[in-house]
């Protein structure tokens, strides 16, 4: 099934005239504060065997997990990205972020091998 299809919750077509799909508008989740979140950080390998931090179990909004991930970008002074509620780090900087998210009051540990 194509991704058009999938947007619309299984509805495809209707035979009713009076038939109005309506879309639910999703609001975004309300972000925890940083001392309930319970965050983990991983190392991992992506496409390449590049080496990535990995930092998951934020639980908020997007617009709210892009300004965590601006800043651990910042201070690890690399590239990542933030989606799907995870943040990519480029790079193995897990000592940095443990420290500077535990320092910014997050629950955080390190996770993993």
């Amino acid at each position: 099934m194509s991704n058009k299809n999938k947007k619309k919750d299984g509805v495809v077509y209707s035979t009713d005239e009076n038939f109005a799909f309506s879309f639910e508008l999703t609001n975004e989740s309300e972000t925890l504060p940083a001392q309930q979140q319970q965050l983990k950080i991983y190392l991992d390998r992506k496409g390449g065997g590049k080496m990535v931090s990995r930092v998951t179990g934020f639980y908020g909004s997007e617009s709210d997990l892009e300004l965590l991930s601006k800043a651990l970008k910042k201070l690890c002074g690399t590239g990542g990205t933030a989606k799907d509620g995870e943040i990519l780090i480029q790079g193995d900087c897990r000592d940095k972020i443990l420290n500077w998210l535990i320092k910014e009051n997050y629950k955080a540990k390190k996770a993993g091998g």
